[in-house]
């Protein structure tokens, strides 16, 4: 994690250092959300870029046992440097990625049950079902775009961003507050939540790569 922050801190560092030439800032929109950018020139052929991304979304999904309400929340800071192969806009990228995705869940009963570990449970004195999926706090990040946001052109121009960053296995959390069914109950449903949070994580660890597809408009000062 102190490599990942130097790196952050070079990063801004450059981008200080090298305001008084070439500032390209992009607006977008992609799977990290809607972000911005700032980039500079750090040679002919490299450019320093940094910037965030942020977006909510609620989508319904389910294990085999239970059906859940997640709510996305996608939190994203970038530190990359994009490399210039050729005189035209094609670019390499590569960089650490600050990765503050997470994923809320609440276990929606079906008439009035939850179905954990194939036993049925009232919803109404096993609790709520609550939970939460994330990922490590740093990732690597590598791609390939269109666009050179601090050339010497000013004005406007579009992006592209194609590329991934590993987050590694999911790390999820499940729990079920204010039972109510007596402690015999309660210690079974502990222990069938426990399984399902297994079936949870299972589910999650299909993102262990996050894909980054992402277009924008860029001004250059």
């Amino acid at each position: 994690m102190k490599t990942n922050s130097t790196l952050l801190l070079a990063l801004f560092g450059a981008l200080a250092a090298n305001a008084a030439h070439a500032v390209g800032v992009t607006g977008e929109l992609g799977t990290t959300g809607v972000g911005v950018h700032f980039s500079v020139p750090l040679t002919s052929s490299i450019n320093a870029r940094i910037g965030a991304n942020v977006l909510n979304y609620s989508f319904d999904g389910s294990t085999s046992n239970v059906d859940y309400d997640f709510k996305l929340k996608l939190r994203t800071v970038d530190a990359l440097l994009d490399w210039f192969p050729t005189a035209n806009q094609f670019r390499l990228t590569a960089g650490v990625i600050y990765n503050g995705n997470k994923v809320d869940a609440v276990g929606l009963p079906t008439a009035g049950t939850y179905t954990l570990n194939g036993n049925v449970y009232n919803a109404a004195t096993a609790g709520t079902l609550n939970g939460r999926i994330d990922f490590r706090n740093f990732a690597p990040y590598v791609g390939i775009g269109w666009g050179n946001a601090a050339s010497r052109t000013r004005g406007w121009s579009l992006s592209s961003d194609l590329g991934a960053f590993y987050q590694g296995k999911a790390r999820t959390s499940l729990s079920l507050n204010g039972c109510s069914a007596g402690p015999a109950i309660c210690n079974q449903i502990a222990n069938d939540v426990a399984a399902e949070n297994l079936r949870l994580a299972d589910k999650a660890d299909d993102y262990r790569v996050y894909p980054v597809i992402r277009i924008g408009i860029t001004y250059i000062f």
